[in-house]
């Protein structure tokens, strides 16, 4: 990259520097927008917000801190497909245009975290293809060489993270769409569990089945945009309330690989392949072999069976072939083959295909799968539009029709700089640990940040610990308030023994209240709905012993129960009697204990 990759865009860098003083957000935005120029690929964004209304949006933050919003001053880029009030919606054409007076809820969840957004990134139209070349607005340049492809749909949004104009990007994954771009420009591609992300405010491409996807530089940051995008939404039919599920451990995690492969004789594709399985196997991982037959023919019905007629049904008032791109119109019309009959007959094929993989899941925790089996030039694609692009999804038109999360990582190089992806998937629910399951991994490998000259940041050792239950005799414990780091009750864990493992939120499923209290101190309830909060807490591991004593410590209205933690894993952690939240204020909005004590 040229000089204008002068400092990295990744969160824990950035928010260093603003932390320490070294810069503001304001400043930021200013050199993000002399990256932009000096990149010179129009092509990225099919809209560039006035750089004047980018500053205002930083100047804003101005007397905050990062302390106080998760995302402050960072800033992203959002696919045109989700809508941002006041910005027109083009979904890669422009006859389709429209302009929203409210934004995706996606969206106004990232800008109240303190998110900058800069623009709306190009895409392949309706969000219909895996290449990247089915745009009125041009072909991005995929930024290590640009005869290739950058991948699709969400191309515009994988390559201003890799090219460090952002710090993340939002994208959107039906096919594979937040995977294939995150595997060409050698970033972080997170396809969460479906309904985990709302999806008002998308256009659709196939609706029952859209994820609104994360493009970052690190495995850490995508989970912290995560953290903040996700969440119930009752505007969105599709919004799903999170489930717990158990977190298994790093050391013998039961991974799965395919036992048929296909490299399209992409010889070194395969061979960085193999490399990420042994370098899996190194970090405690057990390889087992799957049958892919299943996960296979599922991948075939997504864009071979009815769901294309979903496709049409999401644009039935304005197909037009004199407007569309003649690729995406083909696909599209190609809906109208399907009757209600064969929809049914394709359920009925789905449900027999969804039993035989279950059947995988009995012996394996998490999948290992390449992203892609290799990557084509812009002038083989145009050759061959449907067939490549066909050969693209291979290991990822399965992934949301058979109700997992996937999350793809840079997996190495070939000899053409071009780099390849690996692909952890998993069952619902499990993204977090997914994400930190790739931050090992990523962290092993090594290298560079997309396409830009900073190195990857170290994982720091709670990161690393994340991903592992208690020793045995130890026990994990979650606290929430007075027991926090730097708080008046730390001191009762640590003369017990107690180590920090990891900070992390709780499932969204709790309120938080101030209690009346001579310790100033918060209360945490589960909701009955299940419809809370994420609530910040610390994870703290001490000896059984060390467990009893500290029990015994615990006064009412407190008390010691079980709790969910974003990624499913359940812990022992703080409670609190009913009674003692009477006359206490609500404090979940602000996120946590220090962020209110914060406020006060």
């Amino acid at each position: 990259m040229p000089e204008i990759d002068s400092y990295s865009l990744d969160f824990s860098s950035l928010s260093e520097q603003y932390r320490t003083g070294a810069t503001t957000p304001a400043a930021v935005i200013a050199d993000i927008y002399d990256r932009i120029e000096q990149y010179a690929d129009p092509a990225v964004w099919i809209y560039l917000a006035p750089i004047a209304d980018s500053l205002a949006r930083a100047k804003a933050l101005e007397g905050k801190s990062p302390d106080e919003l998760p995302l402050y001053g960072l800033p992203f880029a959002i696919k045109d497909n989700l809508d941002w009030a006041g910005v027109p919606t083009t979904a890669g054409c422009p006859a389709f245009a429209y302009t929203p007076e409210r934004s995706a809820t996606v969206v106004e969840r990232l800008c109240a975290a303190g998110a900058i957004p800069i623009g709306k990134t190009n895409l392949d139209q309706f969000a219909t293809g895996l290449v990247g070349t089915r745009s009125p607005y041009g072909v991005c340049r995929n930024p290590f060489d640009p005869a290739y492809i950058p991948g699709g749909s969400s191309s515009g949004s994988g390559v201003a993270v890799s090219a460090g104009l952002v710090s993340f990007a939002l994208g959107t994954d039906t096919a594979g769409s937040g995977r294939v771009p995150a595997a060409f420009t050698n970033i972080v591609g997170l396809k969460p569990t479906k309904g985990l992300i709302s999806t008002r405010g998308l256009v659709p491409a196939v609706r029952s089945l859209d994820c609104v996807s994360i493009f970052a530089l690190t495995c850490a940051d995508a989970e912290s945009v995560l953290q903040v995008a996700s969440s119930y939404d009752a505007d969105d039919i599709f919004s799903r309330q999170p489930e717990a599920k158990p977190v298994a451990k790093l050391d013998g995690l039961r991974v799965g690989i395919p036992d048929q492969l296909e490299f399209f004789g992409n010889a070194e594709a395969e061979q960085n392949y193999r490399a990420a399985i042994a370098r899996l196997e190194t970090l405690g991982c057990q390889i087992t072999e799957i049958d892919f037959q299943p996960f296979a023919e599922t991948a075939q019905l997504l864009y071979g069976g009815p769901w294309v007629a979903e496709r049409l049904a999401a644009i039935a008032d304005f197909i037009n072939p004199a407007v569309m791109n003649p690729i995406v119109y083909q696909i599209i019309n190609g809906g109208k083959a399907y009757d209600a009959v064969a929809t049914f007959q394709a359920f009925y094929q789905l449900a027999g295909l969804r039993q035989r993989a279950d059947l995988a899941w009995q012996d394996i925790d998490v999948m290992a799968i390449p992203t892609t089996g290799t990557i084509y030039t812009i002038a083989e694609v145009e050759a061959e539009p449907i067939a490549l692009n066909s050969n693209l999804g291979r290991y990822t038109n399965f992934v949301n029709l058979l109700d997992l999360c996937a999350l793809a990582i840079p997996s190495g190089w070939q000899t053409n700089r071009l780099p390849t992806g690996l692909t952890l998937v998993a069952p619902a629910w499990q993204d977090a640990f997914l994400v930190r399951l790739g931050a090992m991994f990523h962290a092993q490998l090594g290298g560079n940040l997309g396409a830009t000259q900073h190195p990857l940041p170290v994982l720091s050792e709670p990161a690393m610990s994340a991903l592992t239950f208690a020793q045995p005799g130890q026990i994990k414990v979650a606290v929430v308030g007075a027991h926090l780091t730097g708080q008046p009750l730390n001191y009762q864990l640590t003369e017990q023994g107690a180590t920090l493992v990891r900070t992390c939120k709780t499932s969204p499923i709790y309120k938080l209240y101030a209690l009346r209290e001579k310790i100033p101190k918060p209360g945490l309830v589960r909701q009955a709905d299940n419809n809370g909060h994420a609530i910040a807490v610390e994870v703290w591991q001490m000896p059984a012993a060390g467990f009893g004593r500290f029990i015994d410590l615990i006064q009412s209205p407190m008390g010691i129960g079980t709790l969910v933690l974003e990624d499913g894993e359940l812990v022992k952690g703080f409670i609190c009697e009913p009674f003692a939240i009477a006359d206490a204020p609500e404090i979940s909005h602000f996120g946590g204990w220090r962020t209110y004590l914060a406020s006060l």
